[in-house]
């Protein structure tokens, strides 16, 4: 066991107006599962960059460990090659028997690593590529967020497999994989980072039992800033007064008035207890600032669904899709009703279809092209007249300015950067190209736009990956306030029990 200490780190990145880190000191143990959780844009992959060397940083980062990261980046020259062919390259040193061992663990057959890559599912190649990664010996594994992509079955796997391993950083926004896989915490506040031990409930747990602490502690300051306040004025108030009764002061007809002299010393002393109480107000002001400043208070967010003339607005009946050339269909004999208020949840494996019954429905409705190799069997029967508002979850096609985007999507651009700032998105951001975004601000982007789409139905496919733990609570609670209908493809566990109203099995 060895320890990786940081000590006064400051890091920006050329051309920021802000710090990412400033000044931040904290120590880990490279035998720690250390869950590393924040919000979007606060630094999480910037802080794993620095564990590798790829930036210039002030302070220092002291360590005789041996980093290593996930995922590794496959190129598109590699993707018709058989892993077997390249963990060399991936992971210098690499043993074929042991990465044999940890596909075994992870319940992959051994011929896995001998297919073309491109051919694998994205539950293959994440599995492929944590065995590369945890073939070494004594390396500190920085793990970014694996589960993106994965079907239920790929993550419990997962799971499973890194719950029996040590000796990593995982960055991850979903609660259930993080309680299960990791017994330390690393959290990136606004203001501090903290190291905790327990997994991510107990860190939440505590975490919001000091911000009620604190809230009640700001509470109190206010009250004691409004009592000073209040006596400052009629201190003021006072010697103000006093002050003026020294004007058209005759000491011959007004023998027995105090002196001049007198009322200027007593008025002396009450502007000098005015100062000592502004000077004390102003204390307790910088008090109360600084304990608000590492407290999250997520702002409720609001969304505008569309009443509907039928309650029905989906019947699925013994529906099936078959894409031309495939022997098997991607499913069949599919039966559902989606009722306005409904939150369904498709649940399946990866490639079972679920977004192609996305295609489907968007297809019917006249928001998509008909695709000529994809036929259907069965029913799928939708409501008249129904606006569907659709978060793809592809970002690639996100590009150009925040400005351009509200015009070609009919969006207010003050309202839409406003949903935006209340997922936590800094202004700074709205400057910037969207391809230059990372992938949770892209994400939050599709949300902010979806959410200010009035419509009947809200066709969510993916939505939450690389979406920060808090924003997905401020959705969650948005969601079971406003009662929207929802198709929803989704894998966070937690998410689904919060707000689905039933589950569909493709």
């Amino acid at each position: 066991m060895s320890q990786i200490s940081v000590n006064n780190l400051t890091f920006y990145y050329e051309g920021s107006f802000d710090n990412i880190f400033e000044n931040v000191s904290f120590s880990i143990d490279t035998d720690w599962k250390l869950g590393f959780v924040g919000r979007n844009g606060k630094g999480k992959t910037s802080f794993l960059n620095l564990l590798l060397g790829k930036h210039e940083y002030s302070g220092s980062i002291s360590t005789d460990t041996v980093f290593d990261y996930f995922p590794y980046r496959i190129g598109e020259e590699k993707m018709g090659s058989p892993a077997i062919e390249f963990m060399e390259e991936l992971k210098a040193g690499v043993e074929q028997w042991r990465v044999l061992c940890e596909l075994d663990k992870l319940g992959l057959d051994g011929e896995t690593l001998y297919r073309p890559f491109r051919t694998l599912s994205f539950g293959e190649r994440t599995k492929v590529l944590l065995a590369v990664l945890f073939s070494g010996e004594n390396d500190f594994l920085l793990i970014d967020e694996p589960t993106n992509h994965l079907d239920q079955e790929s993550r419990e796997t997962v799971k499973e497999y890194l719950a029996g391993k040590k000796g990593f950083i995982l960055v991850s926004h979903d609660r259930d994989f993080l309680d299960a896989c990791v017994d330390h915490i690393l959290a990136l506040n606004r203001q501090t980072i903290e190291v905790q031990s327990g997994n991510f409930s107990s860190w939440w747990e505590n975490r919001n039992r000091k911000d009620s602490f604190v809230r009640m502690e700001n509470e109190r300051h206010r009250k004691e800033i409004a009592k000073l306040k209040e006596a400052t004025g009629r201190s003021r108030q006072w010697a103000d007064k006093n002050e003026s009764t020294k004007i058209g002061y005759d000491p011959v007809k007004e023998p027995g008035r105090a002196n001049r002299a007198y009322i200027g010393e007593k008025t002396r002393k009450m502007q000098s207890r005015v100062k000592q109480m502004e000077k004390r107000i102003e204390r307790e002001i910088e008090e109360k600032e600084g304990l608000l400043q590492d407290v999250e208070n997520p702002v409720d967010l609001k969304i505008m669904p569309l009443a509907h003339f039928k309650e029905t607005l989906l019947y699925v009946n013994h529906y099936g899709l078959r894409y031309q050339g495939m022997d098997q269909p991607l499913f069949q004999d599919l039966n559902f009703t989606l009722r306005q208020g409904e939150r369904v949840f498709l649940a399946g494996a990866n490639g079972c279809g679920k977004s192609s019954l996305f295609r489907a429905i968007l297809q019917k409705n006249g928001m998509e092209k008909t695709q000529e190799n994809l036929t259907e069997d069965g029913t799928l029967q939708m409501a008249s007249g129904l606006t569907i508002s659709y978060i793809n979850q592809d970002t690639s096609f996100l590009k150009g300015g925040i400005k351009d985007f509200c015009r070609k999507r009919n969006l207010d651009e003050s309202l839409f950067c406003s949903i935006l700032r209340q997922l936590d998105m800094e202004r700074v951001q709205f400057g910037k190209n969207m391809e230059d975004f990372s992938e949770g601000q892209k994400k939050k982007v599709l949300i902010a736009a979806s959410l200010l789409t009035p419509a009947h139905l809200y066709l969510w496919d993916e939505p939450l990956n690389y979406i920060d733990i808090f924003s997905r609570m401020q959705i969650e609670k948005l969601l079971t306030e406003y009662h929207p209908t929802m198709l929803i493809v989704e894998h966070d566990v937690r998410f689904r029990e919060k707000i689905g109203t039933k589950t569909v099995e493709i």
